[in-house]
């Protein structure tokens, strides 16, 4: 077995040495998408979220645990108490202690009374130690007013800045990219009942900052590998676009990989493991949104960019050129991740009736039977003696 074949799939991606076919078979990752987004649709619709105090309104009760006991412990302790659905989180101070946070809805005196000494029972503190916050939910809806503005501007400007420095159809596939990122971010929140704080909106804001950076660098590829492609007969504009795929293909998932990894430092170790719930809240929206940005720079963005420009006339002439090269028998090009710009040559044979060579000795006509040597010729060998 040949060495190239002893390396692993992510070696040979590494080096170049293999291509994937996405855009060859981008109407199985457009049904995958629709599938997904379809499904984040309907929970949300039929689901809804689990929005946390910030956005409904309710009270917030915090107490230190000296008891040492578990979340499950707490929250059957408010659920004894009258609490419907409690959101309870572990919190880590700064003397290195833990405390509980439980959320609920709006209470009325007596009602936080109540919970009040059932936290303070179960944690082992004094009901004074119980700390309450009566939260509005006019807050939630001002920050969620300026996100959805926020999020509109950042539209407009994605759209304009694209379309300047590339072409609409790119910022067309680009926003499409954009708003399947967050659809499935919102969407994993409602399957999977995560609460939604502030700090999730922020962080899918910031997500989708991400996102674009990762479609930039494919599309500013794709822009290297067709300009005066329909010139050329040589490949078509999806498989230009596949050329410049594969060739950021390694980069996306690298720079994919690093930035994830401090997100899961944030997730597992310092939400899970610490118990920090406004981490959580952080790094969990941030480790949606960035997995799904990685999916659709790659296996969307590009391969709608693709559809859209194929509809050109211009790029559909080229298409029925190359089509018909390939049919006449000239070698396609076929992919290649060492080289952007590396045209294959073509090599034609050539016609029997046009073939000569140089190193061919031409023979002398057939001497005629019958004819004398002109006089004063010499002959060519020595008279002997």
């Amino acid at each position: 077995m040949s060495a190239k074949h002893e390396h692993g799939i992510v070696h040979r991606l590494y080096h170049g040495e293999t291509a994937f076919p996405l855009i060859q078979r981008r109407k199985g990752f457009y049904v995958v998408s629709l599938v997904l987004v379809v499904i984040a649709l309907l929970s949300m619709l039929f689901r809804g979220f689990n929005l946390g105090v910030e956005f409904k309104g309710g009270a917030v009760f915090q107490a230190q645990d000296k008891a040492h006991v578990s979340i499950a412990d707490v929250r059957s302790a408010m659920t004894g108490a009258g609490v419907k659905d409690p959101i309870v989180q572990t919190v880590k101070t700064t003397d290195g202690s833990t405390s509980y946070r439980v959320e609920t809805e709006a209470l009325t005196i007596a009602e936080q009374d109540k919970v009040q000494g059932a936290l303070a029972k179960e944690t082992g503190v004094k009901s004074n130690e119980v700390s309450i916050t009566s939260v509005s939910s006019s807050w939630g809806k001002q920050v969620t007013k300026k996100a959805l503005y926020g999020l509109i501007i950042f539209l407009i400007a994605v759209v304009i800045y694209i379309s300047i420095r590339f072409e609409p159809k790119m910022a067309a596939a680009a926003i499409i990219a954009l708003i399947h990122d967050l659809l499935l971010a919102a969407g994993v929140y409602s399957v999977l009942g995560f609460v939604v704080t502030p700090s999730t909106i922020i962080a899918l804001l910031t997500v989708l900052g991400y996102s674009l950076y990762d479609t930039i660098v494919v599309f500013d590829k794709v822009d290297e590998n067709t300009k005066g492609l329909e010139k050329q007969s040589q490949r078509t504009y999806a498989e230009a676009a596949e050329l410049a795929v594969n060739q950021t293909f390694m980069r996306s998932i690298n720079t994919s990989l690093i930035a994830l990894l401090p997100v899961s430092g944030l997730l597992f170790v310092g939400a899970l493991l610490l118990g920090a719930g406004t981490l959580k809240d952080l790094a969990l929206a941030l480790f949606v949104g960035l997995g799904s940005g990685a999916y659709s720079s790659l296996f969307l963005a590009t391969p709608l960019l693709a559809d859209l420009k194929e509809r050109e006339p211009r790029f559909q002439q080229l298409h029925s050129r190359v089509i018909e090269r390939r049919r006449t028998g000239k070698a396609p090009v076929r992919l290649s991740q060492r080289s952007a710009n590396a045209e294959a040559p073509v090599e034609e044979e050539a016609s029997p009736s046009t073939t000569t060579t140089s190193t061919a000795v031409r023979k002398a006509p057939a001497r005629q039977p019958g004819k004398r040597k002109p006089k004063g010729s010499r002959p060519t060998g020595k008279r002997k003696r």
